[in-house]
């Protein structure tokens, strides 16, 4: 038989010596009324070969709440400790470290929602978890207004209770492991000068990873300025061919003999000038990765000829009848839909059916939720190595850059900050020193754009939390990114505004916040994105 638990909650209930109070954590005897319990489990480090187990905090005032779960779950494999107000278990988060949180609501010496608001404050991502009396459950709604996380009625059921706990310790677990491998992956995929954390980019870094591990072609569709090249490249770079030759073409610009001249090489006498026999960017590329940009723009006769390598895996130079193998990855990037050209007979569905082996579509910037602050912050960097100054922005400078549309995307973004650091006359970056278009808050096509943005919220059919994600997003952009007003539009507390901003990372600004923001090192790195 098991020793009995040795509680970690409060003084004997027996005692009335006040002198014998100790703090939650401490070790005593319960009562001799109390059912027998098990021994405190032994720690890590007592149990190297063991997994830990779940650290749960009860708390309540009431002994024979504590008691029940304490027991209830202790017999459901967590380890739980017990606190019976909120002073305690503050007390005790500040010492030790839970997995999760049950706490009732009224008590004395701190009430469930102190104890929610200095948990947030100690453990952003704690699940906490609420226990409410009938008739209370408008309390419980304003505590998970203020972050906790889930709520149970009373009498409670333990099994119920832990199968809850256990429901959102492996969501709080899930998440984690999804932070931490998001982090990897931006900081991996930001050396080859891609940057920007919002969800959308994940996604596309998240496909990135996995077309390096493959040598099947891959398309790039995107809106100019978004960074196809940039994709292309990091593709390479984390492929088995990084050791090996990058190769950009851009196939706009060119007639078909001088592009097919250029990619695959020419005979001497090809064609007027053709004095020598000439190798092409397909076999400089051997080994290698070649980038075909701007594939919308090409003729039907090369297109065929580029069908024929894919093919084949072979190029004939121009003029020439011998064939000549080569192993080169092709990437293709449009900034119009091939697939729709396809269906219109505008450009060849075999080729395209051949290159979008993986398709990757990159989100244009008016779209990738807070990474416009992530790229100012990253040219202004590059701008103070060149200049040698600090460089900051007034408020209002920022917030016409975060609200701009930028039809130009990344590239349009660039621009605008590298004219307003020369035309700015000091260390600060004013309203007068954006492009006109930006500082004057209206984009050249503003109307379109707007109603881009609301119908792409909605076009491919959200899941209620992600619609709820957009649309706030979408009040905030309206709004200079002011809390107050979209609270307002909303019809909610500004403080549920406040907590769905940090939880979804949206983009906003603090509620009178003076920002003259985004002061930067100077460093000498100079990449940048395009």
């Amino acid at each position: 038989m098991e020793p009995p638990r040795i509680c970690l909650d409060e003084r004997s209930e027996m005692k009335a010596d006040s002198s014998d109070s100790r703090s939650v954590g401490s070790l005593k005897q319960e009562s001799a009324h109390a059912v027998p319990q098990r021994a405190t489990p032994l720690s890590r480090a007592e149990t190297p070969f063991s997994p830990r187990l779940p650290h749960i905090l009860v708390v309540d005032d009431h002994h024979s709440i504590r008691l029940m779960l304490e027991t209830g779950l202790s017999l459901n494999g967590f380890d739980v400790s017990c606190a019976r107000n909120g002073r305690e278990a503050l007390a005790a988060a500040g010492t030790q470290t839970f997995d999760a949180v049950i706490t009732d609501i009224y008590m004395p010496d701190g009430d469930g929602l102190s104890v929610v608001k200095g948990l947030r404050a100690l453990r952003p991502s704690l699940p906490i978890i609420l226990m409410t009396a009938q008739g209370s459950v408008e309390l419980a709604v304003r505590a998970i207004e203020e972050g906790a996380t889930d709520f149970i009625a009373k009498p409670l059921d333990v099994s119920s209770v832990a199968a809850l706990v256990r429901r959102h310790l492996f969501a709080a677990r899930e998440a984690s492991d999804g932070d931490d491998e998001v982090s990897a992956l931006v900081n991996d995929i930001s050396r080859s000068g891609l940057l920007g954390q919002s969800p959308a980019m994940v996604a596309v870094y998240r496909i990135i990873a996995c077309a390096a591990r493959s040598d099947a072609p891959v398309l790039v569709i995107g809106e100019s300025g978004t960074g196809k090249e940039l994709v292309a490249r990091a593709i390479h770079d984390f492929s088995p061919r990084e050791k090996n030759p990058f190769v950009a073409v851009n196939c706009s610009g060119l007639t078909d003999t001088l592009l097919e001249s250029e990619l695959f090489g020419h005979a001497k006498g090809a064609f007027t000038g053709a004095v020598g026999e000439r190798s092409g960017l397909f076999e400089a590329a051997h080994g290698g990765t070649i980038f075909l940009d701007e594939l919308a723009s090409t003729s039907a006769s090369f297109q065929a000829s580029l069908l024929r390598v894919l093919q084949s895996g072979e190029i004939r130079r121009v003029g020439s009848t011998q064939t000549r193998r080569v192993d080169v990855r092709i990437i293709g990037a449009s900034n119009a839909s091939l697939r729709q050209m396809a269906a219109t007979s505008q450009f060849r569905p075999d080729l395209f059916y051949r290159l979008s082996v993986i398709a990757l579509e990159l989100p244009p910037l008016r779209d990738r939720d807070g990474d416009i602050d992530i790229l100012v912050n990253h040219f202004l960097r590059v701008a103070a190595a060149e200049t040698k100054q600090h460089l900051r922005l007034t408020r209002e400078a920022s917030l016409r850059l975060r609200s701009y549309a930028y039809p130009g995307n990344v590239r349009e973004l660039e621009n605008a900050v590298r004219r307003a650091v020369a035309l700015s006359p000091n260390d600060m970056i004013t309203l007068d020193c954006l492009p006109p278009e930006i500082a004057s808050g209206i984009c050249m096509d503003t109307e379109s754009a707007r109603y881009q943005n609301e119908q792409t919220i909605i076009a491919d059919r959200p899941k209620m939390d992600e619609l709820q994600r957009r649309y706030l997003q979408l009040i905030l952009d309206e709004n200079q990114g002011n809390r107050r007003r979209a609270a307002a539009i909303l019809g909610l507390d500004r403080r549920t505004v406040q907590r769905l901003v940090a939880k979804d990372r949206l983009r906003a600004v603090s509620d009178g916040d003076l920002e003259e923001s985004t002061h930067t090192e100077i460093t000498h790195d100079a990449d940048g994105e395009s």
